[in-house]
C-alpha cells in the first residue's frame, strides 16, 4: 500500500496537484536534533533547477506538524507536509481518455476506476518523492553513514563531460533520457539484514523499485558477474575485520551487510512526458491516434532522482539497524 517498514515505518501521502504532500515516520527514537534546516541540503539536490529539469518551481518548505518539541524529537510519530503552489490542473485534462505511452495514466485509472486525481499524475507523480527525500533526511540522522551518489550513464554516454550535450540534444528534440545511477555507502553496521525475505538486496530493491521510473536494480558487479568463475567472482577476506579484497558481492553476504561498501546501480527509464507527438488509444475515439502532451516535464528525470534513491536506501537501512538492533537486545 502507501506504507512501508517494520520499526522505522514511513507511510507518503498526497497528489501532484492536491493541497499538499508529505510523508508520515513513526518509530524515531526520542531526543534527535532535528529543525526544518536539517533537510535544506537534499531538499536542493531534489528541487527543480537548470538545463532539463521541470520548469515547475516550488517553494518546497518543510511544514514539521507533529513529533518535535524544542528542537528534539519526541518519539511520537512525525508529520512532514509540503504545499502544492504552482499547479496547472488544465495541462492534463486529455490524458484521462487519451493516456501517455508508458506512464500510469491507463493502469492508475483501471486500478482506482476512474476516481483517481489524474491532474499532474496524481499519486503516481514524482511530486511526491519530497516526502521519500524527507524521510531519508530523517533516517541519516538516525544511521549517519557515508553515500556518495552519482548518475554514470545518461543516455548510454558514460563520459560525464558529454552528459550536458546529451540533455541538450534531448531538448532540442522535445524528448527524453534516462540513464544509471551509482550509490556507495561506507561505514555499514555488519550484520544489517536476514537471510532471506528481509535481505538487505531484498529491502534495498522493493524500495528503489517503489521510485517512479525505476526499471533495474544491481548489487556490487550485478550481471557482469555472470561472465566470471567463482574464483574470479569470491570476495577474499583480507584481516579479522571481514574487509574484502574485492566487492564483486556489494557488501552483502547471505542478505547480511558484511562492513564492506555496499554498491548500488540504478537504472531510471526516460520520462515518458514528451513533447514529441505519440501515436496510441485514444478510448474516447475508439481508436489510435496522435497524442501531443502539454504541462512541464523533466527531460532527464534522473538528475533530481539521484537524492530520492539515496533516501530510499537510507530508509531501508534505518530500519534494518533498528530491528537488529532489536534482536540484538541493544
Amino acid at each position: 500500500m502507501n506504507s512501508f517498514g517494520r520499526l522505522f515505518r514511513v507511510s507518503i501521502f498526497g497528489e501532484s496537484h492536491g493541497q499538499s504532500v508529505g510523508i508520515l515516520i513513526d518509530g524515531v527514537p526520542a531526543g534527535i536534533s532535528l529543525n526544518e534546516d536539517d533537510f535544506n541540503a537534499d531538499l536542493l539536490r531534489r528541487k527543480a533547477k537548470g538545463l532539463g529539469t521541470t520548469p515547475r518551481i516550488e517553494e518546497d518548505k518543510p511544514i514539521l506538524e507533529t513529533g518535535i518539541f524544542n528542537g528534539k524529537t519526541t518519539g511520537a510519530p512525525i508529520l512532514i507536509r509540503f504545499l502544492n503552489q504552482n499547479t496547472r490542473s488544465k495541462d492534463y485534462s486529455n490524458l484521462v481518455t487519451h493516456p501517455r505511452p508508458g506512464h500510469a495514466d491507463y493502469t492508475g485509472k483501471i486500478k482506482f476506476k476512474g476516481y483517481n486525481d489524474y491532474r499532474g499524475g496524481g499519486a503516481f507523480s514524482a511530486r511526491l518523492t519530497l516526502g521519500i527525500v524527507a524521510a531519508g533526511v530523517v533516517a541519516k540522522k538516525i544511521l549517519p553513514l557515508k553515500y556518495e551518489t552519482q548518475i554514470v550513464s545518461l543516455h548510454g554516454n558514460t563520459n560525464k563531460d558529454e552528459f550536458e550535450n546529451e540533455i541538450k540534444e534531448a531538448i532540442e528534440k522535445h524528448d527524453s533520457i534516462g540513464g544509471i545511477v551509482s550509490i556507495k555507502i561506507s561505514d555499514v553496521p555488519q550484520s544489517l539484514g536476514e537471510p532471506y525475505f528481509d535481505s538487505v538486496e531484498s529491502v534495498l530493491s522493493h524500495l528503489l523499485f517503489s521510485v517512479g521510473g525505476v526499471k533495474g536494480v544491481e548489487f556490487g558487479i550485478g550481471f557482469a558477474g555472470a561472465n566470471l568463475y567463482g574464483s574470479e567472482y569470491n570476495d577474499s577476506i583480507i584481516d579479522n575485520n571481514g574487509h574484502t579484497k574485492t566487492n564483486n558481492n556489494g557488501g552483502i553476504n547471505g542478505g547480511i551487510s558484511n562492513g564492506n561498501d555496499i554498491e548500488i546501480r540504478v537504472m531510471m527509464k526516460p520520462t515518458p512526458s514528451i513533447g514529441v507527438s505519440q501515436d496510441t488509444f485514444d478510448f474516447e475515439k475508439g481508436c489510435v491516434s496522435a497524442l501531443e502532451i502539454s504541462g512541464r516535464h523533466d527531460v532527464a528525470i534522473i538528475l533530481r532522482g539521484q537524492v530520492v534513491l539515496e533516501a530510499m536506501c537510507a530508509i531501508g537501512l534505518c530500519d534494518l539497524y533498528l530491528v537488529n538492533k532489536g534482536i540484538l537486545g541493544e
